[in-house]
């Protein structure tokens, strides 16, 4: 089997030759890596370096480029005067400088960080925008490039699969010919109708009995391929200093998205029941989860408190089981679904359009394309915007 050593993943074709000297510190990092696509990592303060064992349905050329990279270094600018009013983002550097305003007693936001090649734009206004000018097809029609040969035969067990997301994949991956094990609460008249679908009821994602009880069920069978922890949970209420918070709401955001995949992922590994090796987890969580993005996309306003710390949360899990689960040659990966018209986005409804949200079986397609190109890495888990399939920053 052949090893192909990537940074993270992004889409391009081959890494570039960066080499960027500190006059005032005279110290740099450097990896060998040979990229299965392009992702810069000028501008991003640390970094991992990946070995892809194998990437099944990847639409990207294998490349065994081999190049240095170091993370370049910013070059300190002049010192801003007192009357210098405006956020400035030093190159190189995650950080931003947020001036008072002169003659105001507010504080200016931070202003947008242009986005590295290889990692998705961080305005969803901006982002949709931009896919339209250039008329992008992986944005705009995931048909012309979608794979989605690698479900076919696939054992897949997907949780929340009665509704919204869930039940999109789970449609979905049955049209392709995958088997399907779709895990919920409770079942509905919409899952029970589709076509080659496992559904197991009474799997409730925060009791740890349930989800051994799942595995039970599936320890005997044949291994899964890919378990998809999708299910989730976003209250439309109130959550910040303003309005009020309601911590009883967070911790529960927090049981169901956070340590729900992990209870769920524990008991299938532990009994056998996903492929080792060549099994994949895929963690749903989404862009709300980027702390570096709290600075565009919630920028002086905070809100969704439960929301984004349980993602963030969910993420650093992802991360995490894909260092425990290497070992035994199963693969981790983080995906943001996109934004979908479900009934849980439905309270954001009056910017679905100007957003770019797409019906959930849109979504869907997009989500298992990239399930279909996620491989096992010898460091780190991806944490993939499945729009466009750029990388999001943790």
């Amino acid at each position: 089997m052949s090893l192909v050593i990537a940074l993270a993943r992004g889409v391009g074709t081959q890494a570039t030759r960066t080499t960027t000297r500190r006059t005032t510190r005279r110290r740099s990092t450097s990896v060998s890596v040979s990229s299965v696509s392009s992702v810069s990592v000028s501008s991003v303060r640390s970094f991992t370096t990946h070995k892809v064992f194998h990437i099944e349905g990847a639409c990207l050329p294998r490349t065994r480029t081999r190049t240095r990279l170091r993370p370049r270094v910013p070059t300190p600018g002049p010192p801003a005067g007192p009357g210098d009013t405006k956020a400035r983002i030093t190159s190189g550097d995650v950080r931003t400088r947020v001036r008072m305003q002169s003659g105001t007693s507010g504080v200016r936001g931070a202003a947008a960080q242009p986005p590295q090649e290889g990692f998705t734009e961080p305005d969803q206004v901006k982002r949709f925008g931009d896919a339209k000018k250039r008329k992008d097809p992986r944005v705009l029609d995931i048909d012309s490039c979608y794979a989605s040969e690698w479900m076919k035969g696939a054992r897949i067990l997907i949780t929340g699969a009665n509704r919204g997301i869930g039940l999109a994949l789970a449609k979905e991956a049955a049209r392709c010919g995958a088997v399907v094990v779709g895990a919920c609460r409770k079942t509905s008249k919409e899952l029970d109708n589709v076509g080659g679908v496992e559904v197991i009821e009474g799997v409730e994602v925060t009791s740890e009995e349930a989800c051994e009880a799942l595995a039970d069920k599936l320890k005997d069978k044949q291994p899964l391929d890919v378990v998809v922890n999708n299910a989730g949970y976003f209250p439309d209420v109130s959550d910040d200093f303003t309005n009020g918070l309601n911590f009883s709401e967070n911790l529960k955001q927090y049981d169901i998205c956070a340590v729900g995949p992990l209870r769920v992922t524990a008991a299938l590994v532990n009994k056998g029941c996903i492929k080792q090796p060549g099994g994949k987890v895929v963690n749903i969580t989404s862009q709300g989860g980027s702390a570096l993005w709290r600075q565009v996309q919630n920028a002086n306003k905070g809100g969704d408190y439960g929301h984004h710390m349980c993602k963030a949360a969910a993420n650093m899990c992802g991360v995490l089981m894909a260092e425990e689960l290497r070992p035994k040659g199963i693969a981790v990966a983080n995906l943001h679904p996109g934004f979908n018209r479900t009934e849980m986005t439905k309270k954001y409804e009056h910017i679905w359009d100007i957003e770019g949200a797409v019906e959930s079986e849109v979504g869907a397609k997009r989500v298992m394309h990239e399930i279909g190109r996620c491989g096992l890495l010898d460091s780190g888990a991806p944490f993939i915007n499945c729009e466009d399939g750029l990388l999001i920053p943790y």
